[in-house]
């Protein structure tokens, strides 16, 4: 799996927890609290359904700022 892939199942988890999110103005730079309003809850609930979808575990809580962040990690894992 690339990381543009990645990148679409991401936007699609992203648009299922925060349905009022335009997928078409996420980007790999666009940061996850500031341009896309995710919070705590919605950082947990991203977890989870990333971890559902590509099949690892978290070790601990990643800081992650940014989609491109997400999208690096996931690719490191699977």
């Amino acid at each position: 799996m690339n990381e543009q892939q990645i990148f679409e199942g991401l936007k699609e988890i992203l648009h299922t927890i925060k349905p009022g999110i335009d997928q078409s103005k996420i980007s790999f730079e666009s940061e996850l609290v500031s341009d896309l309003g995710i919070d705590s809850l919605s950082i947990l609930l991203l977890s989870i359904a990333v971890e559902t979808r590509f099949g690892f575990k978290f070790e601990g809580v990643p800081p992650f700022k940014k989609v491109g962040d997400v999208v690096r990690y996931i690719s490191e894992r699977v």
